[in-house]
């Protein structure tokens, strides 16, 4: 049998895209306009604190180096923590102290926590576009 065509969630609160850059914005965002608001608190929870913990554990928030082209890979993670990474960026956090013993651990944090904010706008898109209903 052929499989159906997933079925749009009923009144989307902004157009498709607009949603998903909300949620890219701020971890949480996507699930709470698509009235999820448990999901939105604890996945928002989970992101906001992992970061935090990130930044306090001295990370970095890396930048594309040339000749380094893990870099960029660990751009794009950063970048999707959202409006945490410009925030954190422009009050002078997430520079990152490499001789601080706990430096990668804290750029572990720093970069789950923005490819955990990239999953969370993927379940938002299979949410808005029906693919998942729970």
């Amino acid at each position: 049998m052929p499989e159906s065509a997933p079925k749009p969630a009923p009144g989307l609160p902004l157009p498709l895209p607009a949603l998903m850059a909300a949620a890219w914005l701020v971890p949480g965002l996507g699930h709470l306009l698509l009235g999820r608001r448990s999901r939105a608190a604890v996945f928002a929870a989970v992101i906001v604190v992992a970061f935090v913990v990130g930044a306090l554990l001295q990370g970095e928030l890396m930048f594309p180096q040339s000749g380094d082209p893990l870099s960029y890979l660990a751009f794009i993670a950063g970048l999707g923590n959202g409006a945490l990474f410009f925030v954190a960026r422009f009050l002078g956090f997430g520079q990152g102290v490499v001789t601080s013993p706990s430096y990668e651990f804290g750029n572990t944090f720093l970069l789950t926590a923005g490819m955990m904010n990239l999953l969370l706008v993927l379940d938002t898109h299979d949410i808005a576009v029906g693919k998942k209903d729970w």
